[in-house]
This record gives structure tokens, C-alpha cells and sequence, in this order.
């Protein structure tokens, strides 16, 4: 699983004109499902995403995690993410896990935030988004669940 993670001030995605999913100050996640994806992997990424220490906080700029302000996170499926540009100029995308599938990590993923307490929006999985964002730092991350096996036995 692939995450691109911007640390906003706020944040909202649009579908045919319509606002579907909107945060103030919190964390929009890219997030992209490869085809060997697993429940571990969602509920590793989840996890990573809550602990995250990317917001000022009193010991310093990266000391506090999104529920230490009481932020919110916005997920917007990307299967792009899993785009591979090494061979030829359009990209392949047979990393990328199918539809359902993918849909059912994305959503495992925002349950798991969810159940944590802390508000979590999302776009809607297929469709064509316009995603708008300001973006606070800049503060742009990339996570990558880790390799098969390795995330639920380490806890990384």
C-alpha cells in the first residue's frame, strides 16, 4: 500500500461540482492499494497515519500527531500511485489492485481511523475527484506499507 501524506490547513475533494468530503486543519492521504495488499497492510497504514508525528507541538515543529490537535484526516483513493512509467510513456497499472479489492482497504483503512476517534473524510472510490488542498509547511510524505510479512510481525 502506497500513501502520499500532506499535512494541510485544509482540505476538500469535489465530484461533478459537489463538495463530497471536506477537513480543516489535518492530513490528506493519497492513498493507492497494490494487488498484494492485505487487511494487515490497511491496518498497518492506518496506524502509521494516526501516529504520525508531523504537526508542532511543544517539543518542537514534528512533535504532535493528528489527534494531539485534534486534526482530521481526508483519504481520496488513488490507484495511480501503483503507475509504472519505466518501460514506454503510458503508464502501467498492473501493480494496482482491482476495484473491489481496493475498495475494501480503503475503506478498512478509514474505519480503523474512524475507530480511533478521529474525524475522517473521503472521496468517493472510482470517480473523478478534484482534490484542492492548502498545504501547510510544505509537509509532503511518503509511506509505503512494508514488505510482505514484515509490517504486522514488526509493528513498524
Amino acid at each position: 500500500m502506497r500513501a502520499v501524506v500532506q499535512r494541510v490547513w485544509q482540505a476538500s475533494v469535489r465530484v461533478e461540482g459537489r463538495v463530497v468530503g471536506h477537513i480543516g486543519r489535518g492530513l490528506l492521504v493519497l492513498l493507492g492499494v497494490a494487488s498484494i495488499d492485505t487487511v494487515a497492510d490497511a491496518d498497518w497504514v492506518a496506524e502509521k497515519l494516526l501516529g504520525l508525528r508531523v504537526f508542532p507541538g511543544v517539543g518542537g515543529e514534528f512533535d504532535a500527531s493528528v489527534s494531539d490537535i485534534d486534526g482530521a484526516i481526508l483519504v481520496v483513493s488513488q490507484f495511480t500511485l501503483y503507475g509504472d512509467v519505466r518501460k514506454g510513456r503510458r503508464p502501467s497499472f498492473t501493480d494496482a489492485a482491482g476495484s473491489e479489492q481496493a475498495d475494501a482497504l480503503y475503506q478498512r483503512v478509514q474505519a480503523r481511523i474512524a475507530a480511533q476517534g478521529i474525524a475522517v473524510q473521503s472521496g468517493c472510490f472510482g470517480a473523478h475527484m478534484h482534490v484542492h488542498l492548502v498545504n501547510d509547511g510544505p509537509v509532503t510524505l511518503c509511506i509505503e506499507s512494508a514488505p510482505r510479512g514484515q509490517a504486522a510481525a514488526t509493528g513498524q
